[in-house]
């Protein structure tokens, strides 16, 4: 009951980001790369979108050892038939269709009757159980649709056969307390929930992916919907690193596990940002280039003499071979000797001392300080 299934739909709702399309041969390097992590399922694409997409799903449900592959499909008979055709070369095979719930979506973007969209849920996913017995129906807006609808439609999905039900929060607009209620409110209210897993789906768009998602699988969800680097719609996706690695860190009030090989992180991200061209802020958690980085003299100072003074995790377990300490103008004396040692010069505490002040001269100028400026400060006289 404590196992939680990953989900990462970075090759299908990430890739759907402005400017991060990807051709055949990227999403198949990067699906490799998702199933030696230890995703459990990957979301390889939308089938029905294009040739070159169904080609794609249908490659990698070819290919991938491991994970599950999922095809995202409307609740429409073409579309569904696209994905099973597209995912019948995978050794596990998974139909995910959706069809908007909330009010707001009902009336303007689909202009059907909340007992239309019940029909639609029924049809649809009795039409994807005919391909396969691994069946996911979401509720597109999930967060902003009326409980007792959103109650009858989840009973009816898993009437019609869905095994996982997914309740999105799409457009971001869900706080945790907020997200976890809803779960609650359908373990407690929907009869035969106890028949399907759980899974929630969460935008950025208020920057509480994370924060939500957590909070559903505290709340009961045992799947997490996520993308590598957080990308995705938008503001994007709950980010699968932040995830895995707050249930890692904080596992005595997280007490869950999965499948994921943490060290492998770096890599991962790295390998999307080089084929997707979108290069990760500085300050991202867990895979910015300044996560395990230090400059502050304070804080070298302690990472000197035990790590955990200013690090939650080890740089190792996210694939990272050491932290940094950044020379600049708020690095201190301890932290620039070390590094002088380091670089094979050991200097008296008077020549130290020279150099130390020429160097916060040169940092107060220079925002960058590198391992030649350091070898030019100590030869200089």
């Amino acid at each position: 009951m404590d196992r939680v299934i990953i989900f990462d739909t970075t090759l299908r709702d990430g890739e759907q980001s402005p400017g991060c399309s990807m051709n055949h041969e990227e999403k198949l390097r990067m699906a490799a790369v998702l199933d030696e992590m230890g995703v459990d399922v990957i979301e390889a694409g939308f089938p029905i979108a294009s040739k070159g997409d169904f080609e794609s799903v249908k490659a990698i449900a070819g290919t991938v050892k491991n994970a599950t592959i999922a095809g995202l499909c409307r609740a429409k008979k073409d579309d569904i038939q696209a994905a099973a055709d597209s995912l019948a070369p995978a050794k596990s095979r998974r139909i995910h269709t959706f069809i908007s719930t909330s009010p707001l979506h009902m009336e303007f973007k689909l202009n059907m009757t909340p007992e239309q969209v019940l029909e639609a849920i029924h049809d649809s996913v009795s039409f994807a159980r005919q391909f396969t017995d691994d069946v996911e129906w979401s509720a597109e807006d999930g967060s902003r649709t009326e409980d007792d609808f959103l109650c009858r439609a989840v009973e009816t999905a898993i009437k019609a056969g869905a095994t996982t039900i997914n309740i999105p929060d799409t457009v971001g607009y869900a706080l945790p307390d907020d997200y976890a209620a809803k779960f609650r409110m359908l373990i407690e209210r929907v009869p035969n929930i106890d028949k399907a897993i759980l899974s929630v789906h969460c935008h950025n768009d208020l920057g509480m992916a994370v924060a939500n998602s957590l909070a559903g699988i505290r709340a009961g969800a045992r799947q997490i919907e996520c993308t590598i680097n957080g990308i995705g719609e938008r503001a994007g996706n709950a980010a699968l690193e932040e995830i895995v690695m707050a249930i890692r860190t904080r596992n005595h009030v997280l007490p869950y596990t999965n499948n994921i090989d943490t060290t492998k992180i770096t890599n991962a991200s790295q390998t999307l940002s080089s084929i997707t061209g979108f290069s990760v802020q500085p300050n991202k958690a867990i895979v910015g280039a300044n996560a395990f980085a230090h400059e502050s003299g304070i804080h070298q100072d302690g990472m000197l003499k035990n790590a955990a003074t200013y690090e939650i995790m080890t740089p190792e377990s996210v694939g990272l071979s050491k932290s940094e300490l950044v020379m600049g103008k708020h690095s201190g004396r301890h932290a620039f000797r070390k590094r002088l040692e380091g670089l094979g010069h050991k200097l008296g505490e008077n020549e130290l001392q020279d150099a130390f002040i020429r160097f916060k001269d040169l940092a107060d100028h220079q925002k960058h300080i590198g391992d030649d400026d350091l070898h030019a400060l100590v030869v200089r006289k």
